[in-house]
C-alpha cells in the first residue's frame, strides 16, 4: 500500500512539474480520473505532511498547492492525468502578512499566504469570518482562489480590529473592515461596544 502511494505522490509530483509554469495550472478544467487518496494532509497550523511526516520542502509544498482543487468538502491534487484525494484540517493556506494601501479610491488589504500567493481582498477574494465554537472568538478566512480559502493568523485578526469601523448593514449596526470599496461584517458592533 505504501509502494502505491509513493508511486502515486511521484507520478503527481512530476505531473504537476510539467504542467506549472507561469501562473496557476486550469485545475478547473482538467477531469482526469480519480487514483484514490494520498496519505497527505495540510494541518489547521498550514503545515503539510506526507505519512505523518512534514514535508519541509517550500518549493514542492508551493508545487503541490499549485495544482490543489476543492470540490464541494474534499481536495484534490489534480494533474491532466489524475485526481488523487488529500485530507485537509481546517482551509487549506494561511495568511500570514498584510500589507495596507491607501489609495484615492479607498483602502485595499492585500493578503500574503503561506504559500507566497498576494490577494487584494475585495468582491472577487472576500473575507468571511467564522464564530469559534466554545470560545465567542473569530476565525476570520481569505478567499485565495477556486474556492481555496486561507485562514487568516490570529495577529492578523488583531491588526483587522484595529482597521475596523461600524456601518449599517440591512437596519444593523455591524463591526467590520472595508477593501477595495466592500465591507465585510466581522460581528454585531453591539456585542463588539460590550466586549470593549
Amino acid at each position: 500500500m505504501a509502494k502505491a502511494g509513493q508511486r502515486a505522490l511521484e507520478s503527481i509530483t512530476g505531473a504537476a512539474a510539467r504542467v506549472v509554469g507561469k501562473g496557476l495550472p486550469p485545475v478547473e478544467r482538467w477531469n482526469p480520473p480519480f487514483c484514490g487518496d494520498l496519505d497527505m494532509r495540510i494541518a489547521a497550523d498550514g503545515a503539510w505532511y506526507y505519512l505523518n511526516t512534514p514535508i519541509g520542502r517550500p518549493a514542492l509544498i508551493k508545487l503541490f498547492a499549485s495544482v490543489l482543487r476543492r470540490e464541494g468538502e474534499k481536495y484534490y491534487l489534480v494533474t491532466p492525468v489524475e485526481k488523487c484525494g488529500i485530507q485537509v484540517d481546517d482551509a487549506p493556506f494561511l495568511a500570514v502578512e498584510l500589507n495596507v494601501e491607501e489609495h484615492s479610491a479607498g483602502r485595499v488589504l492585500n493578503f500574503r499566504t503561506n504559500v507566497d500567493d498576494w490577494v487584494a481582498c475585495g468582491a472577487d477574494h472576500p473575507l468571511r469570518f467564522t464564530p469559534e465554537v466554545g470560545t465567542g472568538g473569530l476565525r476570520p478566512y481569505v478567499l485565495v482562489r477556486r474556492n481555496l480559502w486561507a485562514k487568516v493568523t490570529r495577529s492578523l485578526l488583531f491588526d483587522l480590529v484595529a482597521l475596523g469601523e461600524e456601518r449599517d448593514v440591512d437596519g444593523a449596526a455591524m463591526f467590520g473592515v472595508v477593501s477595495m470599496g466592500a465591507f465585510f461584517a466581522m460581528a454585531n458592533a453591539e456585542q463588539v461596544r460590550d466586549f470593549g
